[in-house]
């Protein structure tokens, strides 16, 4: 029985699971926060049951030791469900990791360097890396990075149209984010319709509070929203997505906003709450129902792009067989999905209303008519289960 244990490091806390990797069963989960504050917190979840501590953390080794502490109390056994391998996320594998990674010294070292272009993520996830092999010192650990599906991307969608000299200088390109979930959630969808991914042209929108959509072919990554940032592409629950990039020069002048307050700006203050001061989509879709006209247009606004993006992406697919919907937006909001979908039926995209309305939460659900030529599915992602599934394959 192979057990994988995943990590998702933060600067100031770390979540994880504890995957039986046979029948892709968490064993166990749990999260520890406020790492470095006074006002610690631990919570762990097994059988059914949630045990919490309060205590100071000063960092991520002693956070560990919490989080065996709660293993031995509460169950399950380490020595009965003994991990083969530590996954961890990683955001930011920049140009330089294509893949899961055994992660060695050098491989920190990198890891590190590469905190240049993810500032709020690297340097948490070295944290949890260095603090998790020093807690499980005689077993692999693997660095999984949201970039590395994005690595398949062919030049042409990848490079900026930038001074070339400077991009390279300071490795600007796109990069693209979220991979663990487009990744997993393309596999999933092909085995839904039982037919090799392989042969598959395939669109996924992951619509949470942070959005993306990716264009895969044959599996492989070839276009996606995000860019050298997740910054860019959809309209997010408190970031822009796309933008002229003058605004920031004439905000600069006009305004005589700093460089903080323009990254604030961008990226916590705009998108759905920018809009409409919120950025649930239960809320949003209350108010606009309710006759509230800001909220009515961040929601047009928030679909507006979608559509936009998704008649780019057929555009360089050339057609799609599959276009799924996933994360918390994507799941769990039908009007959504409808909206973004809507006048495609050129394309061979028909959503049928009733399906759509009664997607089943959990489960794969098929939301597109018997006439549409296009399958449209709603996938529930899990990046865990993928990130333990890329752990077990690189540590075996």
């Amino acid at each position: 029985m192979a057990v994988v244990l995943v990590v998702n490091s933060g600067s100031s806390s770390f979540k994880y699971q504890l995957i039986e990797m046979q029948g892709e069963r968490v064993l166990a989960s749990g999260l520890v926060e406020r790492i470095g504050e006074e006002a610690g917190r631990t919570e762990h979840l097994a059988d059914g049951d949630a045990f919490e501590t309060r205590a100071q953390i000063r960092n991520h080794t002693e956070g560990f030791g919490l989080m065996l502490d709660a293993f031995a109390e509460h169950g399950p056994s380490l020595d009965d469900y003994a991990p083969v391998a530590v996954g961890h996320r990683v955001v930011h594998g920049g140009a330089r990791f294509f893949e899961a990674t055994e992660i060695t010294d050098l491989v920190e070292i990198n890891i590190d360097d590469l905190a240049v272009l993810a500032p709020l993520h690297n340097p948490g996830a070295l944290q949890g890396i260095r603090a998790a092999r020093a807690a499980f010192a005689s077993i692999p650990h693997v660095a999984v990075f949201d970039t590395a599906f994005h690595q398949s991307m062919p030049a042409e969608a990848y490079t900026y149209a930038l001074d070339g000299a400077t991009a390279e200088r300071h490795r600007i390109r796109r990069y693209g984010f979220h991979g663990t979930s487009h990744k997993f959630v393309s596999e999933a969808a092909a085995a839904h319709l039982g037919r090799p991914l392989t042969e598959l042209k395939q669109i996924v929108f992951h619509l949470g509070n942070g959005a993306s959509a990716t264009a895969i072919d044959g599996g492989r990554s070839v276009e996606t929203s995000m860019g050298f940032t997740p910054l860019e592409g959809l309209v997010m629950g408190s970031r822009t997505g796309d933008l002229d990039p003058a605004i920031l020069l004439h905000l600069q002048r006009r305004a005589q906003l700093t460089t903080d307050q323009l990254d604030s700006l961008l990226n916590e203050k705009s998108g759905l709450i920018g809009l409409a001061g919120a950025n649930d989509m239960r809320d949003l879709t209350s108010r606009a129902e309710a006759g509230d006209a800001r909220a009515k247009l961040a929601i047009d606004v928030y679909t507006h792009r979608l559509r936009a993006y998704a008649g780019a992406y057929l555009a360089q697919l050339g057609g799609a067989d599959v276009i799924s919907f996933t994360a918390g937006v994507g799941e769990n909001v039908p009007h959504i999905r409808e909206s973004a979908l809507r006048g495609l039926a050129f394309a061979g995209i028909r959503v049928d209303p009733h399906r759509n309305a009664s997607a089943r939460r959990g489960e794969i659900t098929r939301i597109s008519s018997d006439d549409s030529r296009v399958a449209v599915l709603v996938v529930p992602t899990d990046e865990e289960v993928e990130i333990a599934r890329q752990t077990l394959a690189v540590a075996s």
